[in-house]
């Protein structure tokens, strides 16, 4: 390290010459220039140490960058209301509206909706819906910032009024279909199957309409065997 040796001869030379000076401006001068030397080396050995560890200042550059990287979180609650032309999606956010506009960001595609809302309170939030319920026209589609909101427009191919905003929401709504199993053909017993299936999981008031259609079912059996004797 040719550099550190040089620079601690010339403070300890400095240094000898302070000590031998009879003025005591020359003193001066010459301990402020001791104190500059003494800061150069102080930063030359921070420099060769740093050049010395390349691996160690990368991973607490990569530590660094790690902990600044907002959480990204993901939007599942909005309201939505449709008419003619468009649907309309409004997502809830205290504060949006305070966000520069380039953090807020959609893109649209034939049956896609993506939103992302960048470095609110610390946090990214992303809403991504890739089955809507029908098509748009993605060029005519667009999100406009309200106050503690984002509306988004979605610009519909024709006046028909959507169910629901995605083919998942539809599905989510459908009704649960009883399993029915065909013992060796027999419907009765197919039916019995289903009945008994309803009964197991259906709620209190589903119970007690089984149980009624049941006793009844069997009275009548009893009946119409008494009128054939």
């Amino acid at each position: 390290m040719p550099k550190l040796d040089e620079l601690e001869q010339d403070i300890a030379e400095l240094r000898a010459l302070e000590a031998s000076a009879q003025r005591s401006r020359v003193q001066q001068i010459m301990s402020i220039e001791v104190r500059k030397l003494e800061t150069e080396l102080i930063r030359e050995r921070e420099r060769q140490s740093a050049a010395a560890a390349p691996g160690a200042e990368a991973k607490q550059t990569a530590s660094q960058q790690s902990r600044n990287t907002p959480f990204t979180t993901k939007i599942t609650n909005y309201a939505w209301d449709q008419s003619d032309k468009f649907v309309k999606l409004y997502v809830t956010l205290p504060g949006v509206h305070e966000l520069p506009a380039e953090s807020i960001k959609s893109a649209f595609g034939t049956r896609r909706l993506e939103l992302e809302v960048n470095g609110l309170a610390g946090r990214n939030h992303h809403l991504l819906i890739t089955n809507l319920m029908n098509d748009i026209a993605p060029d005519s589609s667009y999100h406009k910032v309200k106050t503690d909101m984002v509306a988004v427009f979605l610009r519909k191919t024709s006046a028909d009024k959507w169910s629901d905003i995605s083919g998942l929401d539809k599905k989510a709504k459908e009704p649960k279909v009883p399993k029915t199993e065909m013992d060796g053909g027999d419907p009765g017993s197919s039916l019995m199957n289903m009945m008994k299936q309803l009964y197991d999981e259906g709620d209190d008031e589903m119970k007690r309409t089984i149980a009624k259609a049941w006793t009844e079912a069997r009275e009548k059996q009893q009946e119409n065997g008494d009128g054939g004797l």
